[in-house]
């Protein structure tokens, strides 16, 4: 069965349903997890303390995507297009592991701004 996770931030709550990888594995063995958020277009990125190598990255992803970018220990939400994005694509800064889709709309991750707090832990 799925593993499922609450991503929360002061204005936004949603449900995320993990992948079975590896790296979707390393991140529910060490939640909770609490960060500040880096904005970058529209994706929210996050250091958390789990250091996984590339697997089956993607350096192209889609609307509600949860991504781990192995460079920066990050944990990614894609809301929409990033800065290196073009017309059709959404594309992450370099290749991530999908770990993860949201389970909400993407567009609400807009109302999160630069440095606020979020948490992530296990769905009960």
């Amino acid at each position: 069965m799925a593993k499922k996770i609450n991503i929360k931030t002061e204005k936004v709550t949603m449900e995320a349903e993990l992948l079975e990888t590896k790296t979707a594995k390393a991140i529910w063995d060490s939640l909770p997890i609490e960060a500040k958020v880096n904005t970058w277009g529209e994706e929210i990125y996050f250091a958390i303390p789990v250091n996984m190598g590339p697997e089956e990255a993607v350096d192209v992803v889609q609307e509600g995507d949860l991504g781990y970018w192995p460079q920066g220990n990050g944990f990614c939400i894609f809301f929409g297009k990033t800065p290196v994005s073009t017309k059709s694509e959404i594309r992450p800064a370099s290749p991530v592991n999908i770990i993860g889709k949201l389970l909400g709309n993407p567009k609400d991750w807009k109302k999160v701004k630069d440095g606020e707090k979020i948490t992530l832990d296990r769905r009960t």
